[in-house]
């Protein structure tokens, strides 16, 4: 049991400080019913999660099922100062209102994946915003600033002349403090929070605890494109509060190859299982499409319902295998004429007109299924279906 377990927790993962102390907590529990702790610090810097988000909650599933009391912390505190991590100028701080309704959201979205009766969910502001100054003074001196100096971002910044405000050097003491106060035997985070999950063991034993924690650390998801990282701002995400047919048709999108990735990463299938069906289809005995819908099922199943994952899956074959148009799609009225790139925003089908002109100028824009380039069109009275590229509709009403 503790090797399965070991390569459940193994997967995906891009590196283990150190194995051996997972291994120790793995054996206590199994031989003595000794449960450990793992944490992951979320900060509500926005309402909604998308899957990158979710890697995290996955291995954190993972732990649960062998043994684990997963830690899960919403860092309202740190969350208002920003983690500087892979930027180029200090982060804009959020207001305490914002913080706690972000929080709010997360909550309500992290149970889709996480067992409530092995959660325990904390605020770091129940003790950083209790410290006193004798207190920061302290943590402060458990670190200098040429050892804060070796983190990449900072080292950047500070050697191209861009300012980093001191209270950036506490964040990550702060969230290494997290771990002395919660006790820690595990912390799990992204490949680019290295140097803040490693500042939990050094404090750990800086405070004398006895015991440094053991950190786990997951790659970056990649978005659609299957190039850059996924994220809301480069806009290839796949949110987890989307709707069922959306969350379907933007997994169905991802490439085959990337598809075995997101398996690795978001699938509660096993490694079994996986390795199973890739030998199906390397023999041809199972399509491509067949396995990427078994994904986007389960994946629509896990933040919606069964029946919802059947649906979104005959609706994707109805508009995309048989090129017929979705069964809802949302209506706009407008007053004519109307230029077809305000059209397309305002259908809430474009970002910004001159993402329409581009999407144009590409080839991407359909009206009533007829491809279109006139980037001056104008639509006089009628009604149109707008389409950009196969996933997005709009019926448009021009008065």
């Amino acid at each position: 049991m503790i090797k399965e377990a070991l390569n459940e927790i193994r997967r995906g993962a891009a590196e283990i400080i150190t194995e051996e102390q997972i291994e120790t907590l793995l054996r206590r529990y199994y031989e003595n019913g000794e449960p450990y702790y793992v944490k992951a610090g979320f900060d509500p810097t926005a309402p909604d999660l998308h899957l990158g988000h979710t890697v995290l909650l996955q291995k954190l599933a993972a732990f649960q099922k062998y043994g684990a009391i997963v830690q899960f912390l919403i860092g309202d505190f740190t969350g208002m100062i920003g983690d500087p991590t892979g930027k180029s100028q200090t982060r804009k701080k959020l207001t305490k209102e914002e913080v706690k309704e972000n929080a709010k959201s997360y909550e309500e979205q992290v149970f889709k994946i996480l067992d409530p009766e092995k959660t325990v969910v904390v605020f770091n502001s129940d003790w950083l915003g209790k410290l006193n100054s004798y207190e920061m003074i302290e943590l402060a001196s458990k670190r200098t600033v040429a050892r804060m100096l070796e983190r990449d971002d900072f080292e950047k910044r500070f050697k191209s002349g861009q300012d980093i405000s001191l209270y950036e050097f506490f964040y990550p003491l702060f969230q290494g403090y997290d771990s002395v106060v919660l006790k820690s035997d595990i912390e799990i985070g992204g490949t680019d929070q290295k140097f803040n999950l490693l500042m939990g063991r050094h404090l750990q034993r800086a405070y004398g605890m006895g015991k440094e924690q053991a950190v786990l650390m997951m790659p970056i998801l990649e978005g659609l494109d299957g190039v850059q990282k996924m994220s809301k701002s480069l806009g290839n995400f796949i949110g987890v509060t989307e709707e069922p047919n959306v969350m379907f048709a933007k997994i169905m999108s991802i490439s085959d190859e990337l598809m075995w990735r997101y398996y690795e990463l978001l699938s509660s299938r096993s490694l079994k299982e996986i390795s199973e069906m890739k030998r199906e289809v390397r023999a041809n005995r199972l399509h491509p499409k067949r396995v990427k819908e078994m994904l986007a099922e389960e994946i629509v199943e896990r933040f919606h319902d069964r029946a919802s994952a059947l649906a979104s899956c005959k609706e994707f074959n109805k508009v995309f295998k048989n090129r017929d148009l979705p069964t809802e799609i949302p209506e706009f009225e407008m007053k004519g004429p109307v230029w077809i790139a305000k059209a397309l925003v305002d259908a809430k089908l474009e970002p910004s007109t001159s993402q329409a002109r581009r999407d144009l100028h590409a080839g991407a824009i359909r009206i009533d299924r007829q491809k279109i380039s006139d980037k001056d069109l104008q639509l006089e009275a009628g009604e149109y279906i707008l389409q950009v590229g196969k996933k997005k509709f709009a019926r448009v009403k021009v008065k």
